[in-house]
């Protein structure tokens, strides 16, 4: 008698559903995942383009990490941002790097910033919007500088300036009144500074530190800590009191480990 077993189907598996179901409905929540709660943005300027990104990971309303990095290696022309589920935009990114490193090698080419992009979207397309990933790629190659911005669900843009993440309102207002084409590279620097700062200091979820990414025809210069507006600074006066300040009623100190003796531990 022939024996026919089913071949278990790719992608996510949602069998645990009704269980997980249930174990909320008694009180027990499942652990909450990183996200990166960001503000990432991108502009063009005359020469190349500048990637931007605040260092701030959250883990609800808990900061989980002051100086993330959010801005991720694709390859030497093309760096990516992410926003959305911390995990989910970095093993993204290494993915299609990986995958853009292999096509490198097989085609003998400079990598395009078009492949890339089609690469990210129907990785996130297929997934139909599980994996967390917002993102920002930045690149040159023989077409120029490009930028794009990926949403999870897979869908593109291609804008001369870009932004992402729960501060890109906030980010998208300091790039509408004062972006202008063939800008240099400091303009570009100092507007993605001021943008991403516009995020930090008016959406919670973005903070901490400036990071900023320059990418040319000729190299990549990566700014890590470009600006850091939120350094702590020195407290005015000291709240450490000397020991028999504060009264107290009664002292009971207990012994709650009790030693007992056995044989010697054999040392040779």
């Amino acid at each position: 008698m022939p024996i026919y077993t089913e071949v278990p189907k790719g992608g996510f598996s949602f069998d645990n559903f009704v269980r997980n179901n249930l174990l909320e409905l008694k009180g027990l929540h499942p652990p909450k995942a990183t996200k990166t709660g960001t503000t990432i943005v991108g502009c063009l300027y005359k020469d190349g383009l500048v990637l931007g990104a605040d260092t701030r990971a959250t883990e609800g309303p808990i900061v989980a990490d002051k100086n993330c990095e959010k801005i991720h290696y694709l390859t030497p022309n093309m760096y990516c941002c992410g926003a959305g589920t911390a995990a989910d935009t970095e093993f993204t990114t290494n993915l299609i790097s990986s995958r853009l490193e292999l096509h490198r090698l097989q085609t003998g080419r400079q990598s395009r910033v078009v492949t890339a992009m089609t690469m990210l979207k129907q990785h996130l397309f297929r997934h139909q919007g599980h994996i967390g990933a917002a993102l920002v790629l930045g690149g040159v190659d023989l077409n120029g500088p490009q930028l794009y911005t990926i949403y999870p669900h897979g869908s593109t843009d291609k804008l001369p300036y870009v932004t992402m993440g729960s501060g890109s309102l906030a980010a998208m207002a300091i790039f509408e009144s004062r972006w202008k084409p063939n800008m240099t590279r400091e303009e570009g620097i100092e507007l993605v500074k001021d943008a991403i700062e516009s995020g930090i200091f008016n959406d919670l979820g973005s903070g901490s530190n400036v990071d900023v990414v320059v990418i040319t025809k000729e190299n990549t210069e990566i700014l890590r800590n470009y600006k850091k507006p939120n350094q702590r600074v020195a407290k005015e006066q000291s709240y450490k009191f000397p020991r028999g300040k504060t009264p107290f009623i009664k002292s009971d100190i207990r012994s709650l480990v009790h030693v007992i003796e056995g044989d010697a531990m054999d040392t040779s």
